[in-house]
């Protein structure tokens, strides 16, 4: 089974706007859909996804790292497609002032969407997932999520957990 690893943000202004990007219509991965900041993880990332995330970030807005604030993993979710390949997508939050001039790419054209219209606009069905567990329990603490996402009665959906370590700290 084939790895495929992603890194993508969710990057937040003070009016709780996303910026998405506008994948072109010709586009052979994700075509024409508004897709989260991010890409795929390359061979010397692989064992440092926020590394990735900021590249893609760079590539995408122009965005160096230290106009980002905050950029922490938020979600991990995984994917089985076709059952010959497993997708890993490591979810990053962060925020960035709306003032902040951005450079578009030539992958698309960049936009502040409203959090509530997200769910209205022409997005993945992962994508849809993450903002809605987000908007219901993510936002209100800093942990970490796992997602598997299937597919309920013919509709996608994904079965979220919290990640975290199960042993208990050691004190001295």
């Amino acid at each position: 089974m084939k790895l495929r690893q992603m890194s993508v943000a969710f990057l937040f202004n003070e009016e709780q706007e996303i910026l998405f990007l506008q994948k072109k219509k010709k586009d052979t991965f994700l075509a024409g859909l508004l897709v989260p900041i991010g890409g795929h993880i390359e061979g010397v990332e692989i064992n440092d996804p926020q590394k990735a995330c900021f590249r893609e970030i760079e590539e995408e807005t122009g965005l160096k790292s230290d106009y980002i604030k905050n950029l922490t993993l938020g979600y991990v979710v995984l994917r089985i497609k076709g059952n010959q390949e497993l997708r890993i997508q490591y979810v990053f939050i962060g925020i960035v002032p709306k003032n902040t001039v951005l450079i578009e790419s030539d992958e698309g054209s960049l936009s502040w969407i409203g959090y509530e219209d997200i769910l209205n606009n022409n997005v993945s069905a992962t994508t849809k997932e993450i903002v809605k567990h987000y908007d219901s329990i993510g936002k209100q603490n800093e942990k970490v999520y796992v997602g598997s996402m299937k597919s309920l009665n013919g509709n996608p959906e994904i079965t979220w957990g919290l990640l975290e370590d199960w042993e208990l700290p050691i004190f001295n």
